[in-house]
């Protein structure tokens, strides 16, 4: 069976050792630069913070992305690509009527074929995985924020729960559907709404936030998109989007800049109302003892939801092998 398999999807193993060749190839030469080059600016500013080390976000923010992107993406593909035909192809061509009828039994033949793949699955991903998490160590140090969705599925061992989710599912869909690209078309389709769908209505969820005071440092400051006092036309307290919390995940919105005693800040409070340079304005706001009340998920949760979220992918992994095998022994003719 193991044989048989092989023979079945060796081009499928051989296109994606290809592409992870080049991808490693590619990663290989850019990360050396780039541990290098991170080396040499944290040389020479060993507090962070500095010009180079924040140069190098953008210098190699192409690859950066790039490579996690692809993390996210192969799962999906190799269920289209391997999962869904896996069955499906045996329907449409009328040899599942040869081979169910041998010695093996169709929950046999499935167990192989899906563990052959799946483990196949898990190892590429986990591969591609642990490369762009190489490559993409020192710009993880520099922007402290492994939370955004971007970034928390393309590293730790999310990616191997979404590869077996993706095989489970394709073939799911091709036992269901009959023919191989129809059920192609849904795995991807399904896959990529589990993706927008885990990160926005699940993951926030794993674990109660917290909400409490974040100080309003300068390096907060210069991180918020939006901070700023408005008069007459609009709002008179001043307000902070998009705070950023040191490898947290900050779940609120834009929330009220108050004083050390709690109270709003507003125009008439506004410690910094005179001074017109930009940089001299966040220094002396810096000094003002400032907060903002934010609801976040803190850094040292980062390793408890990726435990949890793999868990619930290799859940909805079993749970449709189990109805693939049921389907399969007991409903398909």
């Amino acid at each position: 069976m193991i044989w048989l398999t092989w023979r079945q999807f060796r081009l499928q193993f051989l296109v994606a050792a290809s592409a992870l060749s080049a991808v490693t190839a590619y990663l290989l030469i850019s990360g050396f630069q780039l541990h290098n080059a991170y080396n040499n600016a944290l040389a020479g500013c060993p507090n962070g913070g500095c010009s180079p080390l924040s140069q190098l976000t953008t210098q190699y923010q192409f690859p950066y992305y790039l490579g996690s992107g692809l993390v996210l993406l192969v799962p999906g593909l190799i269920g289209a690509f391997w999962g869904a035909p896996l069955i499906a192809r045996e329907l449409e061509t009328g040899t599942h009527r040869l081979i169910w009828n041998q010695s093996i039994s169709r929950t046999r033949w499935l167990a192989v074929k899906l563990l052959s793949i799946g483990l196949a699955a898990v190892v590429t991903t986990g591969l591609l995985s642990l490369l762009v998490s190489w490559f993409a160590s020192p710009l993880d140090r520099i922007n402290n924020n492994r939370f955004i969705p971007l970034l928390f599925g393309a590293r730790g061992v999310v990616p191997l729960g979404y590869a077996a989710f993706a095989v489970a599912l394709g073939t799911c869909a091709g036992l269901l559907i009959r023919r191989s690209v129809p059920a192609m078309a849904a795995t991807l389709a399904v896959f990529a709404a589990v993706q927008v769908l885990m990160p926005l209505a699940a993951r926030p969820h794993l674990e109660s936030p917290v909400r409490g005071n974040v100080a309003l440092t300068s390096e907060a400051i210069k991180s918020a998109s939006l901070i700023g006092f408005t008069n007459g036309t609009g709002p008179t307290a001043a307000y902070v989007a998009d705070l950023n919390v040191p490898g947290a995940w900050v779940l609120s919105g834009p929330e009220p800049v108050r004083t050390s005693s709690g109270q709003a800040l507003t125009m008439a409070t506004q410690p910094c109302a005179k001074v017109s340079d930009e940089a001299t304005r966040d220094a002396c706001l810096a000094n003002a003892d400032l907060h903002v009340t934010a609801t976040y998920q803190p850094a040292d949760r980062y390793w408890a939801f990726q435990w949890c979220e793999t868990a619930i992918f290799l859940a909805l992994t079993v749970g449709l092998t189990g109805f693939s095998a049921w389907w399969l022994r007991g409903r398909l003719a």
